[in-house]
């Protein structure tokens, strides 16, 4: 093994030898090359006379640049966007996105974390987050509903395999607790080591806990771990902040989970793709909370090395346009007026499609699963399948849904105007009596 990795799990196992447990073979083995890159920012801090170190083109103290490029982006130095960020990203940025977190996630407060790792963007995130912590058979624990990415990106590459609950009861009102209960603590009997992805805002169904389910979740990983099996929590937070109603949750899991037991690891994979509409700049995070005996600080600098090492080997860094725009986004004095314009009319799409199908001629062809959140919904159709239904209305309607599995349909109402809403959901309705006739 490179020296530099067994540097870093030898801090990671002294002061938290379960977080060590947890990590992949690949996990084990990543470290941050003491090579190019370091020896670049020595050179940068100290080279004040001739600096030949890093593969850019640069005349005098500016970086080449193309004005067939640069004229589209007027109001940032070529400086400042067009040389290789690092791979851990930008500092101004991942300190503001730390700052942001605390505010957005009041209950952290008194709890360190590590400083957020950049990605691109949260798929990306999650990739990085399986090649460190997913080992081949490792049990995932998961909803019966599923975002379609997560197969690839734990089952294809990593070789991860999927254990599932039932997302919501019978009834189809609420989450399903009792099987994710029942699951969690079946797996944690047969394993050593657990994996959950937890998705609030929950991609495809738009559900987000409620105070009481989000409470009940942590209490239930909390106690796996505390009566002996690893747990790896990973907060998949993309639709985070897209909260629409009073009972839901407004923090993250991760609030709930880190710091708190020294076999629990929680990581928040998350990033402004959703919260802030931004979703070409492919920039995401990746933040760890963690319980350690001892060198919380040292362990969390392991862990940034090793998820930059990561992010090294395998894109080498993240766009430094995007991260730019992004810092000064979250300076901008309109900022938070501009992210709740655009919350607002999310909320209003929403609200308008509960109200739409308050009419009961709709549970003729279709029920609707508990939806309070984040971009989508799905309704499960009745009698007919849903890929043929799909089919169906697209070619015959000019309308495209997701279909998911044979039942479900997911509608994307974050692209959905608000005066269509009814007009969408009367023709999935004539769609499925086509289909019956």
């Amino acid at each position: 093994m490179n020296p530099n990795a067994q540097e870093l799990n030898n801090i990671i196992e002294q002061a938290a030898p379960h977080v060590y447990e947890m990590l992949s073979d690949m996990g084990k083995k990543l470290f941050y090359p003491k090579g190019i890159l370091t020896q670049s920012a020595e050179a940068k801090d100290k080279a004040d006379k001739v600096n030949a170190t890093i593969g850019i083109a640069k005349q005098g103290s500016c970086v080449f640049s193309l004005s067939s490029v640069t004229k589209y982006i007027t109001r940032i130095e070529p400086n400042n966007y067009l040389p290789y960020a690092s791979s851990f990203g930008l500092p101004q940025l991942r300190k503001k996105w730390l700052k942001e977190m605390y505010v957005k996630n009041p209950s952290l407060q008194g709890t360190a974390l590590s400083l957020p790792v950049v990605t691109s963007g949260i798929t990306h995130g999650v990739s990085i987050f399986s090649d460190m912590w997913v080992n081949a058979g490792d049990v995932i624990v998961m909803p019966d509903m599923i975002w379609g990415n997560y197969n690839m990106i734990f089952c294809v590459r990593n070789s991860a395999r999927f254990v599932t609950y039932k997302s919501y009861d019978d009834a189809m009102t609420h989450f399903n607790l009792e099987d994710f209960e029942r699951v969690v603590r079946e797996q944690a009997e047969q394993n050593d080591k657990i994996i959950i992805m937890l998705n609030f805002p929950h991609n495809p169904t738009g559900y987000a806990l409620s105070k009481t389910e989000a409470a009940r979740v942590a209490e239930i990983l909390i106690d796996v771990a505390q009566k002996g099996t690893n747990v790896v929590a990973a907060c998949d937070d993309a639709y985070f902040g897209l909260f629409f109603e009073e009972e839901t949750e407004k923090q993250s899991l991760f609030a709930r989970l880190a710091g708190k037991t020294s076999r629990l690891l929680a990581v928040k994979l998350d990033g402004p793709t959703k919260e802030d509409y931004v979703m070409g700049f492919r920039t995401g995070f990746t933040t760890y909370g963690i319980a350690a005996d001892n060198n919380l600080e040292g362990v969390y600098d392991a862990l940034e090395k090793k998820t930059a090492g990561c992010i090294r080997g395998n894109i080498s860094n993240c766009s430094h346009l995007s991260q730019t725009i992004l810092v000064k986004s979250m300076e901008d004095k309109e900022y938070d007026a501009c992210k709740q314009e655009k919350f607002n009319l999310l909320k209003s799409r929403a609200m308008a499609i509960k109200e739409v199908l308050k009419d009961p001629k709709y549970t003729q062809g279709f029920d609707a699963y508990p939806f309070n959140s984040g971009y989508f919904l799905c309704i499960r159709v009745k009698g007919v399948d849903a890929e043929e239904l799909r089919l169906h209305l697209l070619e015959n309607y000019g309308t495209g849904l997701i279909s998911i599995g044979e039942d479900n349909l997911r509608v994307a109402f974050s692209c959905l105007e608000e005066t269509n809403v009814k007009t969408l959901f009367d023709i999935i309705l004539s769609g499925i009596n086509d289909l019956r006739k």
